[in-house]
Formats: structure tokens, sequence, C-alpha cells
């Protein structure tokens, strides 16, 4: 219910033509990319996708980021604009399930993002290089890791801006979250677990121990979060 719930309350917003039109923008890169400097990847060793990804997914990844961030700022802001959530407190309706609601909705939206990436990847792969046996694995592969990796992004983004009654502090902070990510060295396996910097991870190429440790620490870093949640929803309460 709460899904069907949010689904229609983002009518009023620009959520679906920021993500629709975010999809398209991300998915243009390796194609714009391969089609104005294609000669400096096509005797490069590896798979398509590992160097399609290792050209332009810093590119992608920061788009996605940013799509999970002001997404989740404009599903809260339609619940505090006019006081709406003080009025949606008044109906037998739980935050935690106005927030389940919220993150539903931005997760499929976000793999619908990954579905046009992998289709320009596609794309790519078959116009300028060739498709081997092992390729729709490897895609599958490659392109369910950053959706897994994409998670705790969304998630926390969700939990700023519920805690944020003013979008644009909400706004502010996951900007500055999302280029903080794109400073953090990517050799320290600790700093990457930040959740902003975990979706510039790729799947390709990697060893495997390391991806497992990075889904590891999806799943812990979603607790955390959702734990996080229920402390907010508990404390504010308190002080209203």
């Amino acid at each position: 219910m709460s899904v069907s719930l949010e689904c229609k309350k983002v009518k009023r917003t620009g959520f679906l033509p920021a993500f629709i039109g975010g999809g398209i923008l991300a998915a243009a890169v390796p194609v714009a990319n391969m089609a104005v400097r294609s000669e400096m990847y096509l005797n490069q060793p590896g798979s398509p996708i590992q160097i399609l990804l290792g050209a332009n997914w810093q590119m992608m990844s920061m788009l996605n980021v940013l799509l999970a961030v002001a997404g989740a700022c404009l599903l809260y802001h339609t619940e505090y604009a006019d006081n709406a959530m003080q009025k949606m407190k008044s109906l037998p309706i739980r935050e935690s399930s106005i927030f389940l609601g919220k993150a539903v909705l931005t997760i499929f939206m976000s793999l619908f993002v990954l579905v046009i990436e992998a289709g320009a990847v596609t794309f790519c792969s078959y116009r300028w290089f060739e498709l081997g046996s092992g390729f729709w694995g490897e895609l599958c592969k490659c392109f369910g890791y950053s959706f897994l990796l994409m998670l705790p992004c969304i998630i926390l983004s969700l939990l700023i801006s519920e805690a944020c009654k003013n979008m644009w502090v909400s706004l502010g902070v996951g900007v500055v979250c999302v280029f903080t990510a794109t400073i953090l060295p990517t050799t320290n396996f600790s700093l990457s677990l930040f959740p902003f910097a975990m979706p510039f991870q790729i799947f390709a190429g990697t060893d495997i121990t390391q991806s497992t440790h990075y889904i590891c620490g999806t799943v812990i870093e979603l607790a955390v979060c959702g734990l996080a949640q229920l402390i907010l929803v508990k404390v504010r309460r308190s002080f209203e």
C-alpha cells in the first residue's frame, strides 16, 4: 500500500523525469566516449565490459549517486511541505512504512537507470567490440554488483532527507558526501566502504575476495542504516 501511495505522490514532482533523464544521460557517456575516442580503447586488453566500465564508470556512477540524492530530497520534500508529515502522523501509518515505501521506489528507479546503462554498454560492445560467449553473464554480474553497492547510498540519502526538514540542507549534505567520495583514495579499503563511495567500485577485473568484502560491507551498512532510521523516529517523537 505504501509503495502505491508513494507512486501517486511522485506524480506531482520531478522524480520520475529526473531518473529517466539522468539514466539516459549516464547511458550516453560510454556511447559518446566511444564515438569520439574509440581508437583509444579498441586495442586495450580485457573484455569489452571491463574496458568500457573502466573508462566510463566513474562518471556514470557519479550521476547515479547524484540521482539517488536528488530523488531522496524530492520524496521527503513532498512530506515536509505544508506540514504534510504531521498530517500523515495522525493517520494509522507508521513512519517506518513511509520510509520503506520511499526506499522501494527509489531502489526500483535506480535499477531502471542501471538497466538503461547496461543497454548502452551492450550497444557499445556490439558496435565496437565482439560479444563473446560469456558476455551476458559478465554483464549481469557487473550491473548486479553495482546495484547491490548502490543500496547503502540510497538508504543513507533517504535517512538524511528524513532527518532534515529543509530540502536544501539534505541536498547540500548529499552533494558534499558525493564529492567527498570522489576524493577518497580508492586503494584504502576502509575509506572506500563509505556508502557514497561504494557505487564507484567495478566488478569486472576485481578480485573475488575483495568483491565479497564489499558485499558484506553492504549488508552491514544496510543493517546500520535501518537501525538508525528506527532510532531517528523514536528520538524525534520524544522531542515533539
